[in-house]
């Protein structure tokens, strides 16, 4: 007899805050659902089994290269990447595989918004001395956002939308914040290894009710396992692991020169010169270019004075946080203070915070215990109940000395 392992659990559902919900259905024999493949073998296995299912199922990709990159030194490595050279092969692949099984199969442009949305955005932001993340940007406003749009302007009729992700849609069987609102809601896969709903926080309610996870509860080794019994070659494929092969970086940021300034210490005085600030982010200690007889690390960065900031490690320890640009679901904004646990970026461990209401839409979250590195820029992610309770954007740490 096979006895199955146990998943490693999520500590996110370790604390419980008194709200309960149910799974949304996932889609049946029968229905239509469009299933984004991207080459990989989370998605290439989500379409298969729900193919197996007795689904209808569509495949859509979207294309995202522009080709605007110049071709690298011969024998130059790429790292697997979301936008990239190698989006030829995944959408070869991904029609290799629709046409052995039967799948309907369209790719669905979406470059022109995926420049402007999430490669403006990066450089944008590094730029202002924030530390972004793209993957939130592109599932929000591409992902779920522009993909679907182009689905639908091409006559693509579905009743759901699948992803390999590894997360799950709930719903409350209560009112959320004392209202009559009951949205789909995006909760945490069982997984912690391979969780990804902190990814996904920002995608509208609206947009959640005909999405859903089908891997939710499986864990990355069952996935394999699955794909290898099926013979998948998705199965043997290196995953995507940046956004951006990090080769291109420099290429990327090449639009606009770099304006060079001092790297100072939290009490002003010149340590050496930074080559552009958004070549730096928080919490960063190699590649300074500064000697020093302890570690130092990037503190902060002062943007309108062209400044980064370095301190010591200690130094970086932060009692809270402060956040606008808010999501909520069903956009039901809390009318109390409350407490939840939070996640400052998606490898940080969850701890318990006080989330205070503030004047202008922003939100004071003050941590159980200190974080470290705090970055402008990233996701604050809320969880009660192991379920995502809404989300914002770092705008600064708070210090012990503030509060």
């Amino acid at each position: 007899m096979k006895i199955r392992k146990p998943i490693p659990m999520n500590p996110l559902f370790y604390y419980y805050y008194g709200v309960k919900y149910v799974d949304l259905e996932l889609p049946k024999a029968g229905d239509t659902v469009a299933v984004g493949m991207s080459g990989g073998v989370d998605s290439t296995l989500t379409a298969l089994l729900l193919k197996e299912k007795g689904c209808r199922v569509i495949g859509v990709t979207m294309s995202l290269w522009k080709g605007d990159l110049p071709p690298l030194p011969d024998g130059t490595k790429l790292h697997s990447s979301c936008y990239g050279p190698d989006e030829v092969e995944d959408i070869a692949q991904c029609t290799k595989l629709c046409a052995q099984y039967g799948i309907e199969y369209h790719v669905i442009d979406v470059k022109e918004q995926y420049q402007k949305e999430v490669l403006e955005y990066f450089k944008a932001e590094y730029r202002a001395g924030r530390t972004p993340n793209p993957c939130i940007r592109c599932n929000s406003f591409i992902k779920f956002g522009a993909l679907l749009q182009g689905v639908r302007q091409a006559g693509i009729e579905f009743d759901y939308f699948c992803t390999g992700h590894y997360a799950k849609i709930v719903r409350p069987e209560e009112g959320l914040w004392g209202t009559n609102l009951r949205p789909a809601m995006i909760a945490c896969a069982a997984d912690a290894t391979k969780d990804q709903a902190y990814f996904l926080y920002r995608i509208p309610s609206e947009t959640l009710e005909k999405v859903r996870f089908p891997l939710a509860g499986m864990t990355k080794k069952e996935t394999f396992a699955m794909a290898r019994e099926r013979a998948l070659t998705a199965a043997e494929r290196p995953e995507s692991q940046d956004f951006i092969p990090p080769e291109y970086f420099d290429y990327l940021f090449a639009d606009k020169p770099s304006v060079p300034g001092d790297i100072i210490d939290l009490d002003g005085h010149v340590l050496g010169r930074h080559r552009g600030i958004e070549h730096y982010t928080v919490g960063q200690r190699r590649g300074l270019g500064v000697s020093s007889s302890r570690p130092l690390y990037v503190h902060s960065i002062d943007a309108e004075r062209n400044l980064v900031v370095l301190s010591e490690d200690t130094a970086l320890t932060a009692c809270g946080l402060i956040a606008d640009d808010w999501v909520w679901p069903a956009g039901a904004v809390p009318q109390e203070d409350f407490d939840a646990l939070v996640k400052i970026r998606l490898a940080s461990r969850p701890v318990p915070a006080r989330v205070e209401r503030m004047d202008g839409g922003s939100f004071r979250l003050l941590f159980s215990e200190p974080q470290r590195a705090v970055a402008p820029g990233q996701s604050a992610v809320l969880y009660r109940d192991g379920v995502i309770a809404g989300g914002g954007i770092i705008t600064r740490p708070l210090y012990a000395k503030e509060l």
